[in-house]
């Protein structure tokens, strides 16, 4: 077999020996060691990361049981898995991955899993297909990721929505320092009443809200409570969020989004409460979808390198199927913010 990723070997396996089941996998050795399926895979790779105790443990299963690597090789494509194709951002993904796929010579298939319906179902798809790599959008269940490991197949998370174990390879950007860069933008335009409407409660959702915060306490200015409203990242619960702060009397002066949806709604409330952008408010939303840099006016957003995110997560991804030593599977690409006309010091 070809593959030598150090936590993920395949797992179809020959007759076993030694009074084992009558197909041994990977899992099952993992089981009966009382280990994880990344240790068991270590060990038949040769990877360091495993204590001598445990190491000979799983030495003495794959003896007993008669484990052997299967001698199928996977397919040359990069799959990219969406949870859903709606997104505005998917195309700019789809980009990056796709001029890395071509400088080494693969094929690049898009996947949409359902997150309610069918994902055990999509998975095994997937697996099937047995691709040189998976590349998953904000999410990958523990069960996909023993899945593709106990296959064999390697496997990044592009800009995760949840926690990851320390060894799960992914690609992020700087969320924290795009938060942070924003409010101070704000800030040294001379605005004090800074709202910030959040996303829910992921990682990436509190890092740009933390960074927001950091500004603020860098300025010492005080963070008000009533500011900060935390919702889901549409245009239409940004609209919702920005017309009730719009409606106060003591209204802020700027607002920051956690992304450019959510500020394409506060634009439409804007509208509708009379105030003009940026003359009565200004507003700065993160991630920089190309359609930001033509609405009027252009929008002051966190640039979120999607492209080149997309490309160092394909790099990850074909590294790790080779077999290659990565020193760090976590990466965070640099965010940046591009000032448009949509910000501007407020009214004295």
């Amino acid at each position: 077999m070809t593959d030598n990723r150090s936590d993920g070997p395949a797992a179809d396996e020959q007759s076993s020996q030694g009074g084992g089941p009558g197909s041994v996998t990977i899992a099952y050795i993992a089981e009966s060691a009382g280990v994880s399926i990344p240790t068991v895979s270590k060990v038949i790779n040769g990877r360091s990361g495993v204590s001598a105790q445990t190491r000979a443990r799983v030495e003495e299963l794959v003896t007993q049981y008669g484990y052997r690597k299967p001698s199928g090789s996977r397919s040359n494509i990069v799959e990219l898995v969406f949870r859903e194709l709606e997104s505005m951002w998917a195309v700019e993904i789809i980009r990056g991955v796709e001029r890395v796929a071509r400088k080494n010579r693969v094929g690049v298939m898009v996947s949409e899993f359902g997150l309610r319906d069918s994902v055990g179902m999509s998975i095994d798809d997937t697996v099937g297909r047995r691709p040189q790599c998976v590349l998953s959008v904000a999410q990958l269940a523990q069960a996909e990721r023993d899945q593709l490991t106990a296959k064999g197949i390697p496997f990044v998370v592009f800009d995760p929505i949840d926690e990851l174990p320390d060894d799960v390879p992914f690609v992020g950007a700087t969320n924290w320092r795009g938060g942070q860069a924003a409010a101070r933008h704000l800030i040294e335009l001379g605005h004090r009443r800074i709202a910030m409407i959040g996303g829910p409660d992921h990682p990436f959702c509190r890092a740009r809200l933390a960074g927001y915060l950091s500004a603020l306490a860098e300025a010492e200015l005080p963070a008000d409570p009533g500011l900060i409203v935390r919702t889901l990242l549409t245009r239409e619960h940004g609209y919702a969020a920005a017309r009730d702060l719009l409606s106060r009397t003591d209204r802020p002066s700027a607002i920051f989004t956690a992304n450019d949806l959510q500020a394409l709604g506060v634009y439409q409330a804007a509208r509708e409460a009379g105030l003009s952008i940026p003359q009565d408010l200004s507003v700065v939303g993160f991630d920089d979808l190309p359609v930001v840099a033509w609405v009027d006016p252009p929008l002051t957003t966190v640039h979120q390198p999607l492209n080149e995110m997309a490309a160092a997560a394909t790099e990850l991804a074909l590294a790790l199927g080779r077999g290659e030593e990565i020193t760090q599977v976590g990466l965070e690409i640099a965010t940046t913010l591009t000032v448009r006309e949509s910000t501007a010091p407020p009214k004295r």
